[in-house]
């Protein structure tokens, strides 16, 4: 017959379970959660890669359809911007919590690996994720672009919205273009760091940190595309506008956001842990 466990070792216990629960939050154990969601993800099959890139490409369409289906149909009041822009939230909804493939969350999930590990390989396999993923999702832009387009599908109302919101998000210049693409990089980013500890608020920390994306007015190179590729397939954007006016900068601006400041920042602060 076993003794009953003493006072002090439930206590102990009791105690290291506490401090189990707290360490699961620390930064180095976020840290090497993403290590190894990056790592899984750098070890998957291109096949799987692109039809997961093509879906997130084809998903986050409803970024934009959210956004336009309240600004067709709420009342032009003050208020309206700060409602219809919840409706991007949809599509990252849709993309985060299905897993599929999205540019923007691989500038620190596949990157992490690299900084721990900064070989050639590391280098090469995370290029040819990132070139994968990219054309993936821009090829499911153009497609779910061009169902709207000419698809009987959008009331008139809405595609009037859609349209707008496609000539707003093409048409800044350039540079204002990368410029906001960096706190939306580092958004995503972000966004991506706080999952793996919130595992049961993570609705809600797509929904904040998506609408903040676009209260901001931040250019988001993926679901941008979609709107870059609604005015492209009509003929209404000209290609050197689509890719060196909003296309290229975008990207640039996401990937400075997400990895040049959100990654390398994020890894400075548990680098002297890790060496320990």
């Amino acid at each position: 017959m076993s003794n009953p466990q003493s006072p002090d070792l439930i206590e102990k216990r009791e105690e290291e379970h506490a401090v189990e629960e707290a360490a699961h939050l620390s930064p180095r154990l976020m840290f090497e959660a993403i290590r190894r969601s990056g790592e899984e993800e750098l070890e998957r099959p291109m096949r799987a890669l692109w039809y997961s890139g093509i879906a997130a490409g084809i998903l986050i369409s409803f970024s934009v359809l959210g956004e336009a289906v309240l600004r067709a149909y709420l009342p032009d009041a003050d208020w309206r911007y700060i409602v219809e822009n919840a409706g991007y939230t949809f599509g990252f909804l849709l993309v985060i919590l299905g897993r599929m493939q999205l540019f923007t969350e691989n500038t620190i999930t596949t990157v992490v690996p690299v900084m721990i590990h900064p070989t050639r390989s590391a280098f090469g396999r995370t290029a040819r994720l990132w070139g994968i993923v990219l054309i993936a999702n821009v090829i499911g832009a153009f497609a779910v672009a061009a169902f709207f387009a000419y698809g009987p599908v959008l009331a008139d109302d809405v595609r009037s919205a859609f349209t707008d919101l496609s000539y707003h998000a093409t048409g800044m210049p350039a540079m204002e273009g990368f410029l906001r693409g960096i706190p939306a990089g580092v958004l995503i980013a972000a966004l991506v760091w706080m999952l793996p500890g919130s595992e049961h608020n993570q609705v809600a920390i797509i929904v904040l940190f998506t609408w903040l994306i676009a209260l901001g007015d931040f250019t988001h190179i993926v679901a941008g595309s979609v709107e870059m590729a609604f005015l492209a397939v009509q003929g209404l954007i000209s290609a050197p506008q689509a890719l060196f006016g909003f296309f290229l900068p975008v990207l640039l601006g996401n990937v400075v956001g997400g990895t040049v400041i959100f990654t390398v920042l994020a890894w400075a602060q548990i680098k002297p842990e890790v060496e320990d």
